[in-house]
């Protein structure tokens, strides 16, 4: 079997987020449950989250955040073939988010994949670009992840509704002459799949959240790590970690454990609350955008959540005035 001309590797050229108007505070939430702000930040590090309306839409923040992402890339929708989106709280079966992404954005005929792996959907989804780019099934890929678990959050359980945000991030992917994204490292944990649920009857996000946070503590560390590994670096070599932004006693300890403290350390948790798939790309963009986050940095992204996956890539960021390799025009 001969496999189409592909790439030697692929690269993010761009990034994009959207964030709803409407902010929610700590002690916005203290009048709905029995919490208030120092309990809220004791336990997660969380001060604000962003909101969705009632008839703002997971697609209607992918097309907003795929958008930026575009833009910022200076690549247009016509020169886009590939278009996945990680999401776990669609609310259509059909058509799929991808799908009208690739419809409002005026895109010709891109392959339009959704997929779910809940909190580390982002990083499946830039594996299957990746690849894809890289055996020469597509040559410009945008990958989005958006969420919008206010539509799925029980308003009465303080456990989880303190957690909960909405919002989407993109990159847009494309062939390079070196790899500048690395190849994914990726699993399960099958014996939590029940950890973190969304589920009928009560359609509600709901979670064990000692057995995640246990997860977290004790094994994202040596996966993170394999990630690294794998694409033959040292954690010396990381300028930037980008795990799921789930709560912040999660992250600090695992970059101490990984020996990144002293690194860029994503902590976008603070600001913008868990938005599952999205956190990745949603804190990457903003921080980038920010300034934040200086050009040709090695970054390490690492998503793990519900199912009970997990999986993870190294990625640099893009070098302005780099001309994206983007393929022709459809």
């Amino acid at each position: 079997m001969q496999l189409p001309m592909g790439s030697a590797g692929s690269q993010v050229v761009g990034f994009g987020h959207f964030q709803p108007r409407d902010v929610v505070t700590n002690d916005d939430l203290s009048r709905l449950v029995d919490t208030n702000d120092e309990w809220i930040r004791a336990r997660t590090g969380i001060v604000t989250r962003h909101l969705a309306a009632e008839t703002e839409t997971v697609a209607d923040m992918a097309i907003e955040a795929g958008r930026y992402a575009l833009a910022d890339a200076a690549v247009q929708i016509d020169q886009v073939d590939l278009i996945v989106v990680a999401t776990t709280t669609a609310t259509d079966r059909t058509p799929n988010t991808a799908g009208r992404v690739a419809h409002a954005l005026g895109a010709g005929s891109p392959v339009i994949i959704d997929i779910n792996t809940a909190c580390s959907g982002f990083c499946h989804a830039l594996a299957i670009a990746d690849s894809a780019i890289r055996t020469g099934t597509a040559t410009v890929a945008l990958v989005i992840a958006s969420e919008k678990l206010s539509a799925v959050t029980d308003w009465t359980d303080r456990s989880t509704c303190i957690l909960t945000a909405d919002g989407a991030g993109a990159m847009v992917v494309t062939a390079s002459d070196s790899p500048r994204i690395s190849a994914v490292s990726w699993g399960s944990a099958s014996r939590m799949v029940d950890t973190v649920r969304i589920q009928a009857p009560t359609d509600r996000f709901e979670q064990d959240g000692q057995s995640v946070f246990r997860w977290a503590i004790s094994d994202a560390a040596r996966h993170a790590r394999a990630v690294i590994e794998r694409a033959g670096y040292t954690p010396d070599d990381i300028d930037v970690l980008a795990a799921h932004q789930a709560n912040l006693r999660i992250i600090e300890p695992l970059a101490k454990k990984l020996g990144l403290e002293d690194k860029i350390v994503l902590t976008d948790v603070t600001e913008s609350g868990n938005t599952s798939a999205a956190s990745i790309p949603l804190g990457l963009s903003k921080w980038w955008h920010a300034g934040r986050i200086p050009e040709d940095a090695l970054a390490l992204l690492f998503g793990f959540g519900g199912g009970f996956a997990y999986a993870g890539q190294l990625i640099r960021t893009p070098i302005r005035g780099l001309e994206p390799q983007a393929g022709p025009q459809r």
